[in-house]
């Protein structure tokens, strides 16, 4: 059912670029400035949005075996993903359950257990507290109680979501939205995580706003890839979801009517992003690769930072494809931190003077009227209404 979806989109994308038009909002939309740098508002971001709403954390590729983990930062929360020995995936808090010490340092590894660093307690994959330093002298105390702090996760289409409030009630699946069937024809549970590397921006929300507009790519990328992409955009919606795609002129002679022959690379081309904070764009360089870039807040309403994940369909297979896909990587980097961010920091700068009341998003801006719409509800609606919120998309 998904790939027909695919097929459907292929082919209103491939009709709107013969015809030369591209769907329209009803009107122009307005997001006050103030949201991009008022500290009250952000603080509510970070509170109701990247506190409940489900994060995609990790990738298949990132902790593939047992005992693989990812440990990091989100949002002031530390995270320890990890694979147990029946190769289910569990997100803890990297916090023991002793005094609150965090057991890994940032980053990947392989363990078969985590022992904290501080006084030696160690949990097993499954986050059960195995074993008390010294117990004769410690004293008595109920193991099931003391084990680490398990959150809400899910893994799918190769690509793994955790929850950082421990007692929401979302469900992920539904949060989903059925996105994660669509991302599923990527197979991303089979490639090859080639690097990461982390990028400083402006406000998370101006930084997330250039994932989603094609309307600057001849613009302000006019030196790098923007030529070769058009400005106009397609938009796609799963719930808060989005894909973004462009219409694609004369192609129907060339992929034939056979619709079971249509490459998968073809059907899946755009940018591919998941709310709040992801981004899956796809580049050739070395082979088949996309970049997924993970958004997190950074300390002050006017920074955030983005994960760079280089991620290819196939491991390189020798020194040319490795320089090529490296290549690529850092050329990816120029474009983001130089072009993208190097503006949006100049232009979070210029909305802190407070001298605009509010930025637009053109009726061809479909997407960010929709990002700023589900950020405004969600700050509007309680815990326990979140899943109706959902339901109804």
């Amino acid at each position: 059912m998904s790939r027909e979806v695919l097929i459907e989109q292929a082919r209103n994308n491939m009709a709107h670029g013969d015809a030369g038009t591209i769907p329209q909002t009803s009107e122009v939309f307005k997001v006050p400035a103030a949201n991009y740098y008022d500290e009250t508002r952000w603080q509510e971001e970070i509170k109701k949005v990247f506190k409940r709403m489900p994060l995609m954390l990790a990738m298949t590729a990132e902790v593939r075996e047992p005992g693989d983990y990812k440990a990091m930062n989100v949002g002031g929360v530390p995270v320890l993903i990890c694979r147990n020995r029946e190769g289910q995936i569990n997100a803890f808090a990297n916090m023991c359950a002793h005094r609150g010490a965090q057991l890994c340092e940032e980053g990947t590894g392989n363990k078969s257990r985590f022992t904290c660093p501080y006084h030696a307690w160690t949990y097993g994959l499954d986050g059960q507290l195995a074993g008390i330093f010294a117990p004769e002298d410690f004293g008595e105390i109920d193991r099931e109680d003391y084990g680490l702090t398990k959150l809400p996760s899910l893994e799918r289409a190769g690509l793994i979501w955790v929850t950082l409030d421990p007692k929401s009630t979302l469900d992920i699946e539904l949060f989903l939205s059925g996105y994660d069937e669509m991302l599923s024809h990527f197979h991303f549970e089979d490639w090859h995580h080639f690097a990461s590397r982390r990028v400083d921006g402006p406000n998370w929300k101006i930084a997330y706003d250039g994932y989603m507009d094609l309307y600057h790519l001849p613009i302000l990328h006019k030196d790098t890839f923007g030529p070769a992409f058009p400005h106009k955009a397609i938009y796609y919606s799963w719930g808060p979801h989005q894909r973004v795609a462009g219409p694609i002129a004369g192609l129907k002679d060339m992929l034939g009517d056979d619709v079971e022959k249509w490459p998968t690379e073809f059907l899946t081309a755009g940018v591919w992003t998941i709310f709040p904070h992801i981004s899956i764009a796809g580049f050739e360089g070395g082979g088949r690769s996309v970049m997924i870039s993970q958004l997190f807040p950074g300390e002050t309403p006017g920074t955030s930072y983005t994960i760079q994940n280089y991620v290819m369909e196939k491991e390189p297979a020798d020194s040319n494809a490795v320089r090529e896909a490296r290549n690529q990587f850092e050329f990816l980097k120029y474009v983001v931190e130089d072009e993208d961010y190097a503006t949006g920091l100049k232009q979070q700068q210029a909305l802190e003077t407070g001298l605009r009341e509010h930025v637009l998003f053109g009726r061809n801006e479909e997407g960010g009227h929709n990002f700023h719409r589900w950020v405004d509800t969600l700050l509007e609606t309680d815990d326990e209404d979140l899943p109706r919120l959902f339901q109804t998309g």
